[in-house]
């Protein structure tokens, strides 16, 4: 008994160690990415910033904010977000509910989830797909950033199976009861599934946000960016002083590339790094539990 104690106090030490070493790969390089933002160009430039910044600064911070276009494609983010999000979640649940039935039950149904899985396997390329959304008259449109990404496939999936998962007993007894299909899903899907739903929406949250390629396509005005897209525009601008006035590039020389980028993901990472503590409790368990069912 003496052994198996000591032999679980040992285990218990090795494993703490190991969690404090796995927690610092992940912390460390965040604490790294804050130093640099608030570190000198010089410093940054000679590789001397790890994890405290060194004559400390908020520069690149000030340079980002007072630009005033910073609050506009702040704003454009958000609207995204309230917008977006909302819509693929609506799309994903429809979607997942009537795939989620057995064969017998949804005629042709191998062929509805094939036809959706290969979407996550072929693409068609950028350019068609740039063709196909100016023939829809969605150019230089906000709801070029919502629609072409409204059904998110994979997220579809996670909760396709989560929904495969709920016992069918509780469908059968609704019905009996007389209830509609709209009913069931609300009444008894949706409510057994907000560990999958919480999980879908934090990764539709983290999409939109990050999401910054499809506005420097299909838009033509800056004012019209999300944030990300806007703050890549900053940045192209750092590297490339040749095109700024004067007081511009004596503000750039102020700045590391390198500094400014930091910047640029601290300040990005900031929303999602406050929703994320409300959801995460939801976040392992939703993903498991979609992810291994058949």
């Amino acid at each position: 008994m003496l052994l198996k104690t000591r032999g679980q106090k040992i285990f218990g030490v090795f494993n703490v160690f190991i969690l404090l070493f796995v927690s610092a790969l992940c912390l460390l390089p965040l604490v790294n990415v804050v130093a640099i933002s608030l570190s000198r160009q010089e410093a940054v430039a000679a590789g001397q910033v790890m994890f405290f910044p060194i004559d400390v600064t908020i520069i690149a911070y000030q340079t980002i904010l007072r630009e005033p276009l910073f609050l506009r494609t702040l704003m454009n983010s958000f609207v995204r977000l309230l917008v977006g999000v909302p819509i693929n979640m609506l799309l994903i649940i429809l979607c997942a509910y009537p795939l989620s039935k057995p064969k017998g039950r949804l005629v042709f149904r191998p062929f509805y989830v094939w036809y959706f899985v290969i979407t996550m396997l072929v693409s068609g390329g950028l350019i068609p797909t740039y063709i196909v959304i100016r023939s829809y008259g969605l150019l230089n449109s906000f709801w070029v950033l919502i629609l072409p990404s409204a059904m998110q496939v994979y997220f579809m999936i996670l909760m396709l199976n989560f929904f495969k998962a709920i016992p069918g007993e509780l469908e059968e007894a609704a019905l009996i009861d007389g209830a509609g299909h709209g009913r069931i899903l609300a009444s008894i899907y949706v409510p057994c599934s907000v560990p999958a739903i919480a999980t879908i929406l934090l990764l539709c949250i983290v999409f939109h946000w990050n999401e910054w390629l499809s506005a420097q396509i299909y838009l033509n005005r800056i004012e019209m960016y999300p944030l990300q897209s806007y703050l890549q525009v900053l940045l192209n601008m750092a590297q490339n002083m040749q095109n700024l006035s004067p007081r511009e590039q004596e503000q750039m020389a102020r700045i590391n590339a390198r500094t400014f980028n930091a910047a640029q993901i601290v300040i990005a990472t900031i929303p999602v790094l406050l929703v994320y503590p409300f959801l995460q409790k939801y976040f392992v368990t939703g993903l498991t539990l979609g992810s291994v069912k058949g």
